[in-house]
């Protein structure tokens, strides 16, 4: 019971100072005079997104759990698309692919092309394919590469067509200066820090206690948790009509999750982080690349009606493919 309670423990501080660290983060980059729409791409979604790399680094260096590092990078991808799931049933007034701009096509297609490849190395290093530069992946200074890159597109992209909507989003936090959102960021960045140190730890102990596999823990739970501020945010992004930056802060965390599985394998010194996991996590990988494409559907094909549960057919087609995946982990973890 005590082990159930720090992991909801850990839930509460992330959600609660994830949500205001990516709050603080929208001020500063108002408040600096970037684009909105790069803040949902990139502060936004570095700032969600930290939890996921400080659990990750707590993994692979003191924990020692490199299971609940890759599952917990991979278990957050998947997640983060069905949060879509949430917002589509939430947003009443028109379905939520009828409204959204067609730009988030090319980050959703980024995220496809780094999700495959992390899948596609996991299965290289299963079958000792994949060379290896000391003892990192050769898979890592790609990723970093195709994350760059991929960012510096998506911006370009932004910059040319969607720079309307910065000025219409002009001067929302008069009230709150530079000075004290940098203080706020940063005493925020430093709780999640701390939970998401302490996080590996309990969710190693729930393994142990249920007798779960570590990849079914970190793609689900610890995922999960660490995927709090992302909900938070994307839900406070709805409350306020930014609908686009909802839908720009979980497509970019995407992207950014597969970068820190790069940063989490230059911290693993035992050899290439994905030599050393569970094969399911190529699963995880492969739903993540096929709910990433039924997204992209919907932005082309717009659906207009909602089919059962207040939800379109691709909302429900998202819900199914996550719910199977949690039940086959749930099934190899025994």
């Amino acid at each position: 019971m005590l082990t159930w309670l720090q992991l909801l423990l850990c839930l509460a501080i992330i959600g609660y100072a994830g949500y205001y660290l990516s709050r603080y983060g929208d001020i500063i980059a108002e408040k600096t005079g970037m684009s909105s729409s790069w803040i949902g791409l990139l502060l936004l979604s570095t700032a969600t997104s930290l939890p996921e790399l400080v659990t990750g680094l707590s993994s692979v260096t003191a924990a020692d759990t490199p299971d609940i590092a890759v599952g917990d990078v991979l278990g957050s991808t998947v997640f983060n698309l069905a949060i879509l799931v949430m917002l589509d049933a939430l947003y009443r007034t028109e379905t939520l692919y009828s409204r959204a701009a067609q730009g988030h096509i090319l980050s959703a297609s980024l995220g496809i092309l780094l999700i495959a490849f992390a899948g596609f190395s996991l299965l290289l290093e299963r079958g000792s394919m994949s060379p290896s530069i000391a003892h990192i992946g050769l898979y890592t200074p790609l990723i970093i590469a195709v994350y760059l890159v991929s960012m510096r597109a998506v911006y370009s992209y932004e910059q040319r067509t969607l720079s309307t909507y910065a000025e219409e989003a002009a001067e929302r936090y008069p009230e709150v200066t530079l000075r004290s959102a940098i203080k706020g960021y940063a005493q925020s960045a430093l709780a999640v820090v701390l939970a998401g140190s302490w996080l590996p730890f309990v969710a190693h102990d729930i393994s142990d206690m249920m007798g779960w596999g570590q990849s079914f823990v970190g793609t689900l739970l610890v995922a999960a948790v660490t995927s709090a501020p992302e909900a938070a945010v994307t839900l406070s992004a709805l409350r306020i009509g930014a609908l686009d930056m909802a839908i720009a802060n979980l497509l970019g965390s995407n992207l950014f999750d597969i970068f820190i599985l790069a940063i989490d394998d230059l911290f693993y010194t035992k050899g290439p982080l994905l030599a050393h996991v569970d094969a399911s996590h190529a699963l995880t990988a492969l739903t993540a690349v096929m709910m990433s494409t039924l997204v992209i559907v919907g932005l082309v094909f717009r659906p207009q009606g909602r089919v059962v549960l207040g939800l379109t057919w691709i909302s429900l087609g998202l819900l199914m493919l996550y719910v199977l995946n949690s039940w086959l982990l749930f099934e190899h973890a025994h």
